[in-house]
């Protein structure tokens, strides 16, 4: 079987779809072969392609200006429309709606091939922040909805996504939940760990340390979190770091708003760690994951956290907060204040009975591996294909 794998942005950008269409492939490659088809994006190298343990193969696109992504022009590459006709794959497996998924399943229903769709992302949100007219974020939602109702199966990454796509969004498609994991592993020394990142980052040994790690753009409601703790640091919070770890467009913003909200002592922007087990120390060092996003769908990186027991903290309403039971592996805060999420941080920071519960709770309840998700996944393509 050659499975084709397709998504609109692709590396040097990181972010979870990619991480996930990566993870994908990696592990697909032991059981069949894996083309994925991808834009050029900036700063890409085709040896950076070549050294994956996948074919890549890429169209051309178009910076868009004051946005982190490019736009994909598939039907401008003849060259990539050649290649994706030659592929030979038997199988195409969307993981966005836009044109060079468009093109994946033009060629599978031209070639009577099956088609699967992951449900990543809630892009009316995408579509209302830059297009402020109803009915032109209406004319947006029918057209890519009409891409993965032309799919034999859609995937939700959760099932508050499939609620929401079935429900609000008009999927008629056949739907099921099918959860992203992780590749990380629990940190075999957590001391070791914590002393690595305190050294590496300026932190006090007995420090509370609180983490974000993703795209640093004010979309994911990393400004929220600033004045939650700039509330919670009023309301008695001390010896706390809280770590932003990655890069956006927001960067200059957050840093401002950091210095307005009095907690450049306790902020440290990291930036971008790229390696794998730097991450897991600095999820391992980390008390609590700060994630109050009402953006994401189903984020890996609060999967990353449970891996070494790092409870993530929630808002009410966020889909991203759809794999969690409120209280048990994972806090859920109501009402969506900046008190009330500063009030339930100091709440579990102060009880370390409940606190251990819910770090237990979150690694058994919430880690889940790669591998196990793939070899499910595959399973399914064998289904579609007939092999």
């Amino acid at each position: 079987m050659k499975v084709g794998l397709f998504i609109d942005t692709w590396y040097p950008m990181v972010d979870g779809v990619i991480k996930v269409v990566d993870n994908y492939a990696r592990r697909l490659v032991k059981y069949c072969d894996v083309v994925v088809f991808a834009p050029e994006t900036r700063g890409y190298k085709k040896e950076d392609d070549d050294a994956l343990p996948y074919k890549v193969i890429r169209c051309s696109s178009i910076p868009i200006i004051g946005n982190d992504y490019d736009f994909p022009t598939p039907v401008l590459d003849p060259v990539f429309e050649a290649k994706v006709v030659l592929s030979g794959i038997d199988i195409v497996h969307i993981h966005s709606p836009f044109t060079v998924s468009m093109a994946g399943v033009l060629y599978a229903k031209l070639n009577k091939l099956p088609v699967v769709a992951t449900l990543h992302s809630q892009y009316r949100q995408d579509f209302e922040k830059p297009i402020k007219f109803k009915p032109a974020v209406d004319v947006a939602m029918d057209g890519i909805m009409r891409v993965f109702n032309a799919c034999d199966e859609c995937w939700a990454v959760n099932s508050g996504i499939k609620e929401l796509y079935q429900k609000e969004y008009g999927l008629t498609a056949p739907c099921k939940v099918r959860l992203n994991a992780t590749d990380h592993k629990p940190v075999a020394d957590p001391l070791a760990a914590a002393r690595e990142v305190n050294e590496a980052y300026g932190i006090p040994a007995d420090a509370t340390v609180l983490l974000f790690v993703g795209r640093i753009n004010f979309i994911k409601n990393i400004d929220f979190t600033v004045r939650a703790l700039a509330r919670a640091k009023e309301l008695g919070l001390k010896n706390f770091r809280m770590l932003f770890v990655g890069k956006g467009q927001d960067e200059d913003k957050l840093e401002e708003l950091v210095s307005q909200m009095g907690l450049k002592d306790e902020v440290v922007m990291c930036g971008l760690v790229s390696g794998k087990e730097m991450l897991e120390k600095l999820y391992s060092r980390a008390k609590l994951f700060l994630f109050p996003s009402l953006y994401d769908a189903n984020s890996l990186v609060q999967i990353e956290a449970a891996c070494q027991g790092t409870p993530a903290v929630f808002l009410e309403g966020a889909k991203t907060a759809a794999t969690v039971t409120p209280g048990v592996n994972g806090l859920v805060v109501s009402p969506a204040t900046e008190d009330a999420y500063a009030r339930a941080v100091m709440d579990i920071l102060s009880d370390s009975e409940a606190y251990s519960k819910l770090s237990e709770a979150a690694r058994r309840d919430l880690y889940l591996n790669w591998d196990d998700v793939v070899r499910d996944v595959y399973a399914d393509y064998c289904r579609f294909v007939g092999k």
